[in-house]
């Protein structure tokens, strides 16, 4: 699972100033954490906070003021993850890619790992609501809200709590019975392939076969 809060300055790609990542694992019958990760991440001097930003998050200049960069903070969650085979999941995948895309050079496990978009998993099990917001399938569930909704680890929770109904919901609906068959519902592919592995000059001047 993944979330991030991000700033959107005009004329110029969305900033990451908070990310937010839960690890979990398949065993036994049910879903277990593995690990977390949470940061605050600095944007850059010319990228202000605004006010109405702060209103939505609670997020502040100065909370931000001597942070991490993005490309240490990433970098720092990138380090921790192994290579996929795996997927990440997120509230509006779409989103969630490109903030990482931006990012790639800086994250590269991330930005080769396919995405799994919980809006289309919704779309798919409970096709009458009125939107998809996160608040809307949220209260679909009668999830309780949290205090810090729309702070990355508390909606990361709730994302969490939303794909494994979302999840056991659609296999009894017929949605999808296995990791293929979700990804034709609700997958999106990796932010960016990694790049070809360079040929090395011996393997340049041997003839295809």
């Amino acid at each position: 699972m993944i979330d991030f809060e991000a700033l959107t300055p005009a004329g110029r790609p969305m900033e990451p100033v908070e990310v937010a990542a839960l690890a979990l694992r398949h065993t036994g019958g049910r879903w277990r954490e593995q690990a977390r990760f949470s940061a605050l991440i600095r944007p850059p001097d010319d990228v202000p906070v605004t006010a109405r930003f702060t209103t939505l998050t609670g997020i502040t200049a100065a909370m931000l003021t001597g942070e991490p960069s993005a490309r240490q903070v990433l970098g720092e969650l990138d380090r921790r993850l192994s290579a996929p085979p795996y997927r990440l999941v997120a509230h509006n995948a779409a989103t969630e890619g490109s903030l990482i895309r931006n990012q790639a050079e800086h994250c590269p496990n991330l930005a080769s790992t396919p995405l799994i978009d919980t809006i289309a998993m919704a779309r798919a099990v409970i096709p009458h609501l009125s939107s998809y917001k996160l608040d809307t399938v949220r209260a679909h569930y009668r999830i309780p809200p949290q205090p810090d909704r729309h702070r990355a680890m508390a909606d990361v929770e709730l994302t969490t709590e939303i794909f494994t109904r979302l999840l056991a919901d659609g296999a009894k609906a017929g949605c999808w019975h296995d990791l293929p068959s979700l990804e034709c519902a609700a997958g999106r592919a990796a932010p960016r392939r990694p790049a070809p592995r360079p040929r090395t000059p011996w393997e340049a001047e041997v003839p295809a076969q």
